[in-house]
């Protein structure tokens, strides 16, 4: 019987991640982990605790039984720039901290998600491979190759087994994001189905990489339960879905919602988004452990508006 713990449960990928966990292992399986109150009609378990104090992880860990961690807890690249001292406490300390517990407790596997943050603007835009220099611009893609590092490093010298995946752009429909510098796609969407004009902090020819978030869940929890054996990369495997512009966002928006309008007056972080890659090389992925997104850009912007309009006009 597994026995998980999420950290960062209420954040944007963890609060869906923790629904799918709990659904495939049963909910009594899986602990919700953060440093924030839940909601009073939170269903689960839950546990207040900052991933910076070791020692509430480790009474965590021991209480629990646990035996699998997906360490989420982290400070994006937007708020990461505005508080860089606490983006280092929480990602890489935070991160040293579950690692040195995992090992206490022989933890059979840890999932740490990496970012598209750890390439910086000198590493190739397009199909960009998992092997390149890395060379961040900022204090969250510093921290997201140091974690990948600490994980190579843990596995390597003590065997424990830590794997993590370089998540691109996240969009949701279910928690709004927390910082980043792909949340004006999010944001976008809620705009459009709210009837509201939305002002895009990017170029419209700004192109990244992204992911639904049901794809997201289906990346972390399958590389989790991959044969090892196969695995050629531990920490930095690239995962993708699909590149588009946020002009063309707002395009694929308006096949649904004719009457959308958006502005874009790019502001600082329009700055990071350059330094990173317009596509990624996820060809690693889709060989080691059969990686394949199921959303493209109008199938996820169907799903989006839908999901949208059930959750903010439930009475329509």
């Amino acid at each position: 019987m597994k026995r998980i713990m999420v950290t960062g449960a209420l954040g944007q990928i963890g609060s869906e991640l923790i629904v799918k966990l709990r659904e495939k292992y049963g909910s009594d399986s899986v602990l919700a982990v953060d440093y924030r109150v839940p909601d009073k009609d939170y269903a689960g378990l839950f546990e207040l605790a900052d991933v910076r104090d070791r020692e509430a992880l480790d009474r965590l860990v021991t209480k629990y039984k646990i035996d699998t961690i997906y360490h989420l807890a982290a400070i994006l690249s937007a708020k990461g720039e505005s508080n860089p001292q606490l983006a280092f406490e929480t990602n890489i300390l935070g991160l040293y901290n579950v690692l040195e517990v995992g090992l206490k407790h022989r933890i059979e596997r840890i999932i740490v998600p990496s970012s598209i943050a750890v390439f910086g603007p000198d590493a190739p835009k397009e199909n960009t491979p998992v092997e390149v220099a890395l060379q961040p611009t900022t204090m969250y893609g510093i921290t997201k190759v140091t974690g990948e590092l600490l994980g190579n490093y843990y596995y390597h010298r003590f065997g424990l087994d830590v794997r993590g995946v370089r998540l691109p752009g996240i969009i949701s429909s279910e928690t709004l994001p927390g910082g980043g510098t792909t949340d004006y796609a999010v944001e976008m969407f809620y705009a459009a189905v709210k009837g509201e004009p939305y002002v895009c902090f990017v170029r419209a020819d700004t192109v990244l990489p992204m992911m639904y978030m049901p794809d997201c869940i289906k990346a972390l929890i399958q590389l989790a339960e991959a044969d090892g054996s196969n695995l050629r990369y531990r920490c930095n495997y690239n995962v993708t879905a699909m590149s588009f512009s946020a002009g063309e966002l707002a395009d694929a928006i308006r096949e649904f919602i004719p009457d959308f309008v958006c502005e874009f007056k790019p502001d600082h972080r329009q700055k990071i988004a350059d330094a990173w890659p317009r596509s990624l090389d996820d060809s690693a992925a889709r060989e080691d452990w059969g990686w394949q997104p199921d959303y493209d850009l109008k199938s996820m912007t169907k799903d989006m508006i839908d999901k949208l309009r059930k959750k903010l006009h439930p009475s329509k």
